[in-house]
């Protein structure tokens, strides 16, 4: 299937509530991680996203170092691959804070051209972190985001409330008070937002911390979200209630997650998992084949082992199966709509 439409992605969005599942939102930030996430939602007959930060983009740029570059050259790769598929594989970017919000305008203009082009955009979603802001001002910027996503068939996200530890090298907060979203920050959200009558997703905090953390190291609070939902419900009925996103939900049981579900969570981003189930194999790689892929006292080594397609296969392979856990946690499997 291909990168799905506005309106098909809206569509996963509702049945993802609807059914009480999430998508798994999976960083990449190179064409082999992007195949590996690809493959992994393929094996799972799972509709997913793939999404890149910021960072990510200034690195697949390569020389040109140019963030906006390098995620037009992966997401035009997966448009094509996606092709091949039978499921359907969103794009997305994630966290991109206010000073840099020029990067997700330049992307949106993009896809803006190729719709008036009368071809599909190129992006279903952009983030708009704006939580290091006072919440009044975080959403004024996020109507703005709102209404030029909405001509152009993008659902936004949108974030309040901190999350703990640390995104792309910048730490977050130490102050746990602003770990968490309260009911009140969701209803004011709703009320600023809904007047826009568009579909956006939310990422509410509830102790969300990013890294990886052994179990019990990251006390989450998810009755935060089914309080903020109660409170959006009352006022504008169950079936409005938020598009809510989970971050920073690395080494949260899978009882928790599940959890979360019923509280209307659509997505749920990975990255730290998958990051490790990828770089894994090569380490043992590199260990087990030292003399191999090393030209040690004269010697030539092994083509072979050195090759770096004998490595990020067995990267890829590790990473697809990651996904596919993350989409058993999220109990998205075989619950494509592409069918």
């Amino acid at each position: 299937m291909p990168v799905p439409s506005s309106e098909q992605f809206v569509a996963i969005l509702k049945n993802a509530k609807k059914e009480k599942y999430a998508l798994p939102a999976i960083n990449v930030s190179s064409i082999e991680t992007a195949n590996a996430a690809l493959l992994g939602f393929k094996e799972a007959n799972s509709d997913g996203i793939i999404q890149f930060s910021l960072g990510a983009g200034k690195f697949a740029s390569g020389p040109a170092e140019d963030p906006v570059l390098g995620v037009l050259s992966i997401a035009e790769h997966i448009h094509r691959v996606a092709e091949r598929l039978g499921v359907f594989v969103a794009l997305h970017t994630d966290h991109c804070q206010l000073e840099e919000l020029d990067f997700v305008k330049e992307l949106v203009a993009i896809s803006a051209k190729r719709k008036r082009e009368g071809r599909p955009i190129l992006f279903n979603g952009h983030m708009f972190d704006g939580s290091d802001l006072s919440l009044e001002k975080n959403i004024a910027v996020a109507q703005e985001l709102l209404a030029s996503c909405r001509e152009v068939g993008i659902v936004p996200e949108f974030e309040a409330g901190v999350v703990g530890g640390e995104e792309e090298g910048a730490a977050t907060t130490n102050d746990i008070t602003k770990l968490y979203t309260t009911p009140e920050d969701m209803l004011y959200v709703a009320n600023q937002l809904y007047e826009f009558d568009a579909p956006f997703m939310f990422a509410a905090t509830f102790g969300n911390v990013h890294g990886i953390y052994k179990p019990g190291n990251v006390v989450l609070k998810p009755e935060i979200l089914r309080d903020g939902q109660a409170a959006v419900g009352k006022k504008y009925g169950s079936d409005r209630e938020l598009f809510l996103v989970f971050h920073g939900g690395s080494g949260t049981p899978t009882e928790t997650i599940r959890e979360t579900l019923n509280y209307g969570v659509i997505k749920m981003n990975v990255d730290t998992a998958t990051q490790y189930a990828f770089t894994r194999p090569i380490v043992d790689h590199m260990l087990v084949n030292y003399q191999g892929v090393l030209m040690v006292d004269g010697e030539m080594g092994n083509k072979k082992l050195y090759d770096p397609r004998s490595y990020l296969k067995k990267a890829s392979k590790a990473m697809s199966a990651r996904v596919v856990e993350a989409c058993n946690d999220l109990c998205s499997n075989g619950k494509t709509i592409s069918k």
